[in-house]
């Protein structure tokens, strides 16, 4: 079952209010899509048809105006030559050629006020259609970041997330030993340096001291 009843249901259509009412927003976009361009087509459709039935109709006018002209001739002839009888006959065939060219003319006419309402309808039409396909496109793009909002939040509280921290954890750790290796090497060194240095110091004050000694026993056997 159809959305709208057609063209002026369409061009009367609020196309807001019918997707705020939706249970399936998409899917009402779409179907107002579809409709829309139906509709669009079968309008342009009546109104190739009735410029095809103008130009037809204009044709036989011109025809008609034509024919007029001829029994216009035949007319002269018959009165040219004292048959007033089939002057007059003549004469009456023109009329009916020029009634129903008037006839065909008035409904031209019709046909000229219809066109122009077709002509206003497309361009509503259209400007509708427009209207929907950047709904859509805008419905869509809403559509899609939600799905991905969504699909974010279940991955990051989902297990693989927690499973891919935990080897973050052990990582981390890993790194954190390594380094504290490497600071213990380094530290190990620069006591082992520190000692040498404090060596080189004690050996300078025994020397001093054993040649502080070795002057005083000189002064004791001298004296």
């Amino acid at each position: 079952m159809g959305i709208f009843s057609r063209t002026r249901d369409i061009i009367a259509a609020n196309v807001t209010d019918l997707l705020d009412r939706a249970e399936d927003p998409a899917k009402m976009i779409r179907m107002i899509i579809m409709e829309m361009e139906e509709t669009l087509v079968e309008v342009r459709a009546s109104a190739a048809r009735t410029i095809a039935d103008q130009k037809e109709m204009r044709r036989t006018i011109m025809k008609l105006d034509q024919a007029q002209a001829t029994w216009a001739e035949k007319a002269e002839l018959a009165l040219s030559k004292g048959r007033e009888d089939l002057a007059k006959a003549a004469l009456l065939e023109k009329q009916k050629m020029s009634g129903n060219g008037a006839q065909l003319q008035a409904e031209v006419d019709l046909l000229d006020e219809q066109l122009s309402h077709y002509e206003g309808d497309i361009q509503k039409l259209e400007s509708k259609l427009r209207e929907a396909r950047t709904r859509q496109s805008a419905l869509l793009s809403r559509l899609e970041t939600a799905n991905n909002r969504v699909r974010m939040r279940s991955l990051l509280r989902g297990p693989k997330v927690d499973e891919a921290f935990s080897r973050f954890d052990v990582l981390e750790r890993r790194v954190d030993y390594a380094e504290g290796q490497v600071d213990a090497l380094a530290l190990g060194e620069t006591r082992s340096l520190e000692m040498q240095i404090a060596d080189l110091r004690t050996d300078d004050a025994v020397e001093a001291e054993l040649a502080a000694l070795k002057t005083k026993m000189a002064q004791k056997q001298e004296g």
